[in-house]
């Protein structure tokens, strides 16, 4: 299991009904791949740059598309990592579960036709989510947070991370700020060229 996959797992079980941003989510997931990678030695920062270590498979196929996206020299900053290897990476995930039969789509009766909403099928991978989520463990539930599936509660203090992992938690809140931000702008200048279209 990694990180990535207890993050998608843990946001279908723990927040089932509660709406989760894709781009949210898939910064938050290329975070978690870039920590693994990360704790795997397939990685190291140089400051803020991603330097592409040991390139031996690791068991999962996701992870290893991230490695293989690293950059050689000029090395990449973890914040243009996260928005390249991101995007549409929530989708990836779902579509990965679901080929692999741990998540299913469940299908209304008068409606049997309509794509249904993704429900997880109990497995080990779901078993292990939960027990790493119980314990608590700090970069799932910092990363949790940032998704938008955790809410932070007073005096909550994770556990101490590295401090390379650190500087990636950081990035992927930068960017989902960053993503906030744009969200707003857009949502502004539509609101500006409704205006002018009406004749406001």
């Amino acid at each position: 299991m990694t990180t990535a996959r207890d993050l998608m797992i843990t946001s279908m079980d723990v927040a089932p009904g509660r709406p989760v941003e894709r781009g949210e989510m898939s910064l938050a997931l290329a975070g978690a791949e870039l920590i693994d990678l990360l704790t795997a030695g397939a990685a190291t920062l140089d400051d803020d740059r991603i330097v592409p270590g040991d390139r031996t498979a690791t068991a999962d196929r996701l992870l290893d598309q991230a490695a293989a996206s690293l950059r050689e020299a000029p090395y990449e900053s973890v914040g243009d990592w996260l928005w390249r290897r991101g995007r549409g990476l929530a989708s990836t995930y779902l579509a990965v579960l679901e080929a692999e039969g741990r998540l299913t789509r469940r299908h209304h009766r008068w409606m049997p036709f309509e794509t249904g909403r993704p429900v997880l099928t109990d497995s080990p991978d779901r078993r292990l989510a939960e027990d790493r989520w119980a314990a608590n463990e700090p970069v799932l539930t910092i990363l949790a947070t940032t998704a938008g599936f955790r809410d932070q509660e007073t005096g909550d203090t994770p556990g101490a991370v590295g401090e390379a992992v650190e500087t990636v938690l950081a990035a992927v809140g930068d960017a989902v700020v960053e993503l906030e931000a744009v969200r707003q702008r857009r949502t502004i200048e539509q609101a500006a060229f409704d205006n002018i279209w009406r004749g406001g």
